[in-house]
């Protein structure tokens, strides 16, 4: 189905042009309410922290990683500032059809292929609610530590739009399906390290918007035409509003990338967000260190990506910062500004309008939601080993931070890893190779762990090789993409092409007698003094066998023989 580019869709965008003028009705959901931090936050005070500006004369912080992980930042007039950031999320579910009809949900389509009468909010049309929504709604909210509420209901809030054919969307306000929760973050020790807890305001459930596709633009400003796709519209979102207790972009996209982790962990969503699945609008003011009250908030939108997170609230906070710092302060204005990723600055897109301006009221045509503590309890035992869980147990097996962080990132990826720990591997060991030489092969290969043939009784079969002396690392790298691609054992790789490492010490005894009696002129110099003449010979004999001798083997009789 072609996208709907209709006569009333036109009247509609014309409409809509009128947001220019600030006319409009945003799509941002709830505003972060002004409560102090209930996480304890580290401080870490900056002095002389330096501004630049580029051609437009915009400010441009140079971030040391230090500084990255810093929570203030001192300007020119003395004064240290620091940022207040909170984050409200969409997160898409991953449910096999939308929220309050039959039309699938999946993602990538062609535009128009998924709707009926009740996305499309034609008259008379009547929602009915997906039970799997409120499953992954109960199972965000437990996972967030949040309070669930056992009877929640829908509202509609409304607000004009021309990808929101109902002219509302159905969502949570006033009693949403959990509230009061909290989120551990543990930041990357390339920026110092050390974990965070910020709090959860609230989780809702809601509907999303269909998506407008602009001709000549990203925009509607500058394009010449723009046509509608709602196959979006009515896919199930849950939104995760923060607290305000945030202070940098490192923790603000830290938060981000663990909300990712726990969705995908609890496979409620794929949590990609370069599909969109999972959305963040960022909100950032600046105060004086010390002051109470919040600063004027900006919200930023247009990110996609975790980094693109971090580079645009890096760039609010110097631009608020710099214009307290000029005296402009009153030039910050409660608005709804885009991330521009070629020119890596944000710009202004509308004024921010109030929650008066949806005028919820309830949903009249969806009943209360209503949970028994047993369905919560029952929800809660079907729960994963969540990953700070996850980090915190691999801390116990002895591993480092930096190798925790890697291992737990990934479900799939650390599902492997307890599989190959559980067959009595070395922990470091298998932490090195899925980490190491799996890690480089998957990444060439542009493939997931889950879409190789390597099992993990494989690996740990040939770390355990390895480790008894059977073959080397080197054999052991070797051997590696034969088990990704073809699934066999380490044991059958090795007996199929002959490389069983050489431990017979005659053997390996011949072998020396033959190099040295081959090398006169080096034996000599080596006795006269030059010991760096033994990687030589081990190199030799390396290089008759392929590799296959036992290195501890080789260099106790090589030394035996060349000290004689």
């Amino acid at each position: 189905m072609a996208m709907v580019s209709s006569r009333c869709f036109a009247l509609a965008l014309g409409a809509a042009a009128a947001t220019l003028a600030g006319r409009w009705r945003p799509r941002s959901s709830a505003r972060l309410p002004l409560l102090l931090p209930r996480c304890v936050q580290s401080e870490v005070r900056i002095s002389n922290q330096k501004h630049a500006r580029d051609g437009r004369g915009l400010p441009r912080r140079v971030l040391s990683k230090e500084s990255q992980s810093s929570s203030s930042v001192v300007a020119d007039n003395g004064l240290e500032y620091e940022a207040v950031i909170g984050i409200e999320t969409h997160v898409q579910l991953g449910t096999a059809t939308k929220a309050f009809c039959s039309c699938p949900s999946q993602y990538g389509a062609e535009p128009n292929a998924h709707v009926c009468p009740v996305c499309m909010g034609l008259p008379g049309a009547l929602p009915v609610l997906n039970d799997k929504v409120v499953e992954y709604g109960v199972k965000l909210a437990l996972a967030l530590h949040s309070e669930i509420a056992l009877t929640s209901k829908f509202d509609r809030k409304q607000y004009f739009y021309p990808d929101l054919p109902k002219g509302y969307q159905i969502s949570q306000y006033d009693v949403p399906i959990a509230s009061k929760g909290f989120i551990d973050v543990d930041l990357p020790v390339e920026f110092g390290g050390g974990h965070r807890c910020f709090g959860i305001t609230r989780v809702h459930m809601e509907e999303d918007a269909g998506k407008l596709v602009h001709a000549g633009g990203e925009r509607l400003s500058g394009s010449s035409s723009s046509q509608v796709d709602l196959n979006r519209a009515g896919v199930p979102l849950l939104e995760v509003v923060s607290e305000p207790e945030m202070r940098t972009g490192l923790e603000a996209a830290e938060y981000a990338a663990e909300l990712q982790r726990l969705v995908r962990y609890l496979g409620i969503s794929n949590g990609n967000m370069q599909e969109g699945s999972m959305r963040c609008d960022v909100n950032v003011s600046v105060r004086p260190k010390g002051r109470p009250q919040f600063g004027t908030k900006v919200e930023i939108k247009n990110m996609n990506s975790f980094s693109a997170m971090q580079r645009a609230i890096d760039f609010e906070i110097d631009r608020q910062v710099t214009l307290e710092n000029e005296g402009l302060g009153h030039q910050i204005k409660q608005e709804t500004r885009l991330w521009e990723e070629g020119s890596q600055r944000t710009i202004s897109m509308r004024s921010k309008e109030g929650l008066a301006d949806y005028r919820y009221f309830p949903e009249p045509d969806l009943p209360e939601v209503t949970l028994t503590q047993d369905y919560v309890d029952a929800t809660q035992a079907t729960l994963p080993e969540l990953p700070n869980a996850k980090r915190r147990r691999y801390e116990s097996l002895g591993l480092s931070m930096q190798d925790v962080l890697v291992l737990a990132n990934d479900s799939d990826v650390a599902a492997f890893f307890d599989e190959v720990v559980g067959k009595g591997t070395d922990v470091k060991q298998a932490a090195n190779w899925i980490m190491g030489d799996l890690s480089a092969w998957l990444k060439n290969e542009k493939l997931a762990i889950t879409e190789t043939k390597l099992t993990p009784a494989a690996l740990a079969e040939l770390i355990d090789l390895i480790k008894d002396g059977t073959i080397s690392g080197k054999i052991g790298k070797e051997i590696l993409p034969e088990l990704l691609q073809n699934g066999v054992s380490a044991r059958e790789a090795i007996e199929a092409k002959g490389l069983s490492q050489i431990s017979d010490a005659a053997v390996i005894e011949s072998m020396v007698d033959a190099i040295i009696a081959e090398n006169p002129k080096q034996v000599a110099a080596y006795r006269g003094g030059k010991t760096k003449l033994q990687g030589f010979f081990v190199g030799q004999v390396m290089k008759v066998s392929s590799g296959r001798v036992n290195p501890a083997l080789l260099n106790k009789i090589l030394l035996s023989k060349l000290n004689c």
